[in-house]
């Protein structure tokens, strides 16, 4: 089912019909006016819009790639497999400020995954008017979800037949279904008469912006009133029919009326390219099924920007060429969500990959290249869109060669060249990898101090307006700023995560009848390192002391703090203290230290000859216990206070008896902890996991537990995992064992 209406490849009619009664039928189901499909690419990560419904899909097109790591709705629903419900623009603020730094208008959206088992489609998306303080009905939820499940078996059967359900290049648009209750056909002579009365242009527009009616006022002063090209009104795109609607001021407008309730009013101005500017008062008027565009005479303002004032007008918001009004209207609101997204960036790599996925559609832009300042030279830190291996040659430049990403960065002025052949005659003899497009250079200096340039790559040349020239030079203020705050952060990760590797344990103790087996993973990149850490300790007398731990926080003073732990239950363990003596003595040392953190703790000191073990835990999660026959089961262990809060915390012993052939399993809460659900979930999945894992070598059950954390792309968390199991026959009865543990 892959599509290509952008290079003209086919659409099938069967993958049309699929899409198009999939999308009506989601906004009807949900009571909504407009909707759409987002489908996974080709490429790893981005989905893209396959059909949309109810808006006209020119003016949304910066949504219409969505990368699954971005804080977004939809890419939360497709990453996460769950629904998300934004009833008003206050719970969408709430939880998706960037969602609303593009669209600052009231109303409601769903988005319902399509899945099918493990497989994953895309997202259903609809808007409708908002319910400010009501939240989603039950109802509506569980019909639009019936809508997905119904459209993911459709895939789901197409790709049994052999096709790639995958989408490329640009949506299809499909009209919604028509509005109940439409008037009889006097009614409708009468209500044309009546319009056509009044003193002012009428037009009504569908949801796909196509004119469906015009007044008489309207078709008899087209060429005067309205600067149409005469043509008949009714059946064309409302830009297409008046190009001067189309000017990026009033891009905004449009945007308001297909997704809030609320009517728009704004002063136009309409002229051709000679002519002197004529001023309009347009207003536009929202309903479920369209809108009403209204158009009079009107005096000047008292102040209109000068792009306005500039012959030629804008050339309608569907046109698809670099520059376009489309590509400049939705760079001049990219600041805010840039620098939003900028927020979330840790690391480099992030900042370009943000760059890339925001920067590069507003503008048309298709290729992007960010050179990082090093010991007065520039060195290539991320590139796309190049012919691979042409920016090479420019890797290590130093600041006194002659090239225009040089020159940026020394002077501090962004350089705009039009074309290939402007940027070749400023620079003779430089080697260029196409020989059409345009460039921008642009010096990425952050508080005063020198980072590094940005190149931005246009496959076709294109003029650079003032107002882009100015979000262009902000928006690299934003990057610098970004990727300065991301080497600092690139240091001290460095540094945490070489503390911590030396502070983790490289081996356990091998001792008879016993095996261990630890696993630690940091958190997904770009996160901070953790404080998690286990241990296993020779406590002397053949007893084994089983430790794991997790300090409050992330970075260098969480992995310090952990390392002084770690320490402080090893010395006292080998100084054969009992465990509640070792967890009060851990405490009370770290309440001396003060360093602002508290950390959980659960301490299992082990006989592996007799299988009698002693377990303290200080607010950590409970431990699982499999038994030899394969039943699992969560630990109940009476527990106090994580260290570092209460001096005077006890710590309850509790005896358990493990078999041979037992799994004992301890673990920090990143294993189970997933964003928005409940950790008991969490629990219960790792229960089932290591009941289902079967009497398999503790090396392959402790990867087969961690695995799917391992690929996660999302896990704010680190992780740190401890298995234990005893490997021959008690030789010291143990009367006084309670049966907890027993089978």
């Amino acid at each position: 089912m892959t599509a290509r209406p952008d290079t003209g490849g086919p659409v099938t009619d069967a993958t049309a019909r699929t899409l198009a009664r999939a999308a009506r039928d989601a906004v009807g189901a949900a009571g909504g006016y407009a909707g759409g499909i987002y489908l996974r690419s080709g490429t790893e990560g981005l989905l893209l819009m396959a059909a949309v419904t109810g808006i006209p899909g020119p003016l949304f097109r910066p949504w219409w790639r969505m990368h699954m790591n971005r804080p977004y709705p939809v890419a939360e629903a497709y990453r996460s497999g769950q629904s998300v419900h934004l009833p008003d623009a206050e719970s969408a603020m709430r939880r998706f400020p960037q969602l609303m730094a593009g669209l600052p208008f009231p109303f409601g959206s769903l988005y319902e995954p399509v899945t099918r088992g493990r497989e994953r489609y895309g997202v259903l998306v609809v808007l409708r008017p908002a319910t400010p303080g009501v939240p989603v009905g039950p109802g509506d939820r569980k019909r639009l979800r019936t809508v997905a499940t119904r459209l993911a078996g459709e895939l789901a059967a197409l790709a049994a037949d052999g096709a790639t359900v995958t989408w490329e290049g640009e949506p299809l648009y499909f009209p919604g279904p028509d509005p109940a209750g439409n008037p009889t056909d006097g009614a409708a002579e009468g209500a044309r008469a009546a319009v056509d009365r009044l003193d002012l242009a009428v037009l009504s527009v569908d949801r796909q912006g196509v004119i469906g009616f015009a007044n008489s006022r309207a078709r008899s002063a087209a060429t005067t009133l309205l600067d149409s090209d005469g043509a008949e009104l009714s059946g064309r795109m409302l830009w297409e029919a008046l190009p001067w609607l189309g000017h990026p001021a009033y891009e905004d407008h449009f945007r308001a009326v297909f997704l809030s309730p609320a009517p728009v009013h704004f002063q136009a101005a309409r002229r051709g390219p000679e002519s002197s500017p004529r001023w309009l008062s347009v207003g536009l008027h929202p309903g479920i099924d369209g809108i009403t565009v209204t158009i009079a005479e009107s005096e000047p303002p008292t102040y209109a920007p000068e792009s306005l004032m500039r012959p030629g007008g804008g050339t309608g918001f569907g046109s698809p060429g670099l520059g376009s009004p489309a590509d400049r209207a939705s760079a001049l609101y990219r600041p805010v969500a840039l620098a939003i997204a900028l927020t979330e960036a840790v690391t480099a790599r992030q900042v370009s990959m943000v760059v890339t996925d925001e920067l590069l559609p507003a503008f048309g832009g298709r290729q992007l290249a960010i050179y990082l300042l090093g010991e007065g030279h520039l060195h290539l830190a991320w590139e796309t869109g190049f012919p691979r291996g042409f920016l090479d040659r420019f890797d290590g430049v130093a600041l006194d060669v002659r090239l225009p990403g040089v020159e940026t960065l020394t002077s501090g002025r962004p350089m705009f060249f039009e074309s290939m052949q402007h940027l070749a005659a400023a620079y003779p003899g430089i080697e260029l990898d196409a020989d059409v497009g345009a460039r921008a250079f642009l010096p990425l200096i952050a508080s005063g101090r020198p980072v590094g340039s940005c190149i931005l790559g246009f496959d076709a040349p294109r003029g650079f307006s003032p107002e882009e020239r100015t979000v262009l030079t902000a928006l690299a203020g934003l990057i610098a700023q970004a990727l300065e705050r991301a080497r600092r952060y690139d240091s001290e990760s460095a540094l945490a995560r070489g503390l911590q590797a030396a502070l983790l344990p490289h081996r356990l103790p091998v001792r008879e009848n016993v095996v261990t087996v630890g696993r630690y993973l940091p958190g997904t990149a770009g996160m901070d390192v953790g404080g998690d850490w286990y241990d296993v300790i020779e406590a002397g007398g053949g007893r084994l002391a089983l430790v794991i731990g997790d300090v409050q926080g992330h970075g260098v003073a969480a992995a310090a703090t952990m390392g002084q732990l770690r320490s402080a239950v090893r010395a006292f363990a080998l100084s054969g203290n009992e465990p509640e003596q070792v967890m009060r003595g851990t405490n009370e040392l770290l309440i001396d230290l003060d360093p602002g953190q508290f950390a959980s703790c659960c301490y299992v000191l082990l006989d592996p000859a007799s299988g009698l073990a002693l377990a303290v835990r200080a607010g950590h999660p409970q431990p699982l216990l499999r038994h030899p026959g394969g039943r699992t089961e969560v630990l109940d262990l009476p527990g106090g206070m994580v260290l570092g809060v209460d001096a005077e915390a006890t710590y309850p012993v509790t005896r358990l008896r493990i078999e041979p052939g037992a799994v004992l399993a301890l673990y920090t809460d990143g294993l189970v902890e997933i964003p928005g659900t409940d950790i008991d979930m969490g629990v219960e999945r790792l229960r089932a996991a290591l009941a289902a894992a079967g009497p398999a070598p503790l090396t392959e059950t402790a990867d087969r537990l961690v695995a799917e954390a391992g690929h996660s792309t999302d896990r704010p968390d680190d992780i740190a995992l401890l298995l234990a199991s005893r490997t021959s026959a008690p030789e010291v009865a143990t009367p006084d064992a309670p049966d907890q543990a027993a089978p």
